[in-house]
């Protein structure tokens, strides 16, 4: 690691914890209505939580408010009749284009699991599938934002996103990150590239037909 890697990471583990610690008595309020909402809505439990590699790849438990309802008679191999679509609500539909859903990730932020900026953490499934160049998307802390999510954010095919999650890794600085922030700002204003093209829920990374130009949801 570059000594000014390792300086600014220091510092930003700091900015982190004292935004983030902010930001969760700031936006209290906001939490509180869309949990009420969520609970009228899909009912309880209001948070979506799922096991999330980290940095070095650790695990952790990513926090999200929960967009779907459970398939009617949601048991074994029954919720496979309905869709990702059909169980995506209006109000899940909204948090997600306005990243509503993420806030309950400021507090993955405080406790340390994650950074505002970096890479968005994905499937622990997916640890064994990347080459030894997109593994080192995980040397960093992952992200609420991160800089695949301001260049196309859902609608980037995986080989391209990947290569500009390690990008960020190489090229981290405060500046970058107050780039990537002020560009996050504009694709929530726009709602660009919330879903992919044909699809409410990502294509699993898979890396025998994520190559080429062959187009992954994401």
């Amino acid at each position: 690691m570059k000594p000014s890697h390792r300086v600014y990471d220091a510092v930003k583990r700091l900015l982190d914890i004292v935004f983030s610690a902010f930001l969760l008595v700031l936006v209290s309020p906001l939490l509180l209505l869309v949990s009420v909402l969520v609970m009228i809505d899909v009912g309880r439990p209001v948070l979506f939580t799922q096991s999330r590699p980290g940095r070095g790849g650790r695990p952790f438990t990513i926090l999200k408010f929960r967009t779907m309802r459970q398939a009617p008679g949601d048991i074994g191999d029954l919720a496979a009749v309905y869709t990702d679509a059909e169980r995506l609500t209006r109000i899940g539909r909204a948090l997600r284009v306005t990243s509503l859903d993420e806030l309950p990730q400021l507090w993955n932020v405080l406790v340390g699991n994650m950074s505002f900026v970096g890479p968005r953490p994905l499937l622990t499934d997916y640890l064994t599938r990347y080459n030894t160049e997109q593994a080192r998307r995980h040397e960093v802390r992952p992200g609420i934002t991160g800089w695949a999510q301001v260049n196309g954010r859902n609608a980037v095919d995986w080989p391209e996103r990947l290569a500009m999650d390690v990008y960020y890794v190489d090229h981290r600085s405060f500046l970058f990150d107050v780039r990537v922030l002020a560009r996050t700002v504009g694709a929530l204003v726009g709602g660009r590239g919330v879903d992919a093209p044909g699809r409410t829920t990502v294509r699993p990374f898979d890396p025998d037909i994520a190559s080429g130009d062959h187009k992954e949801d994401l």
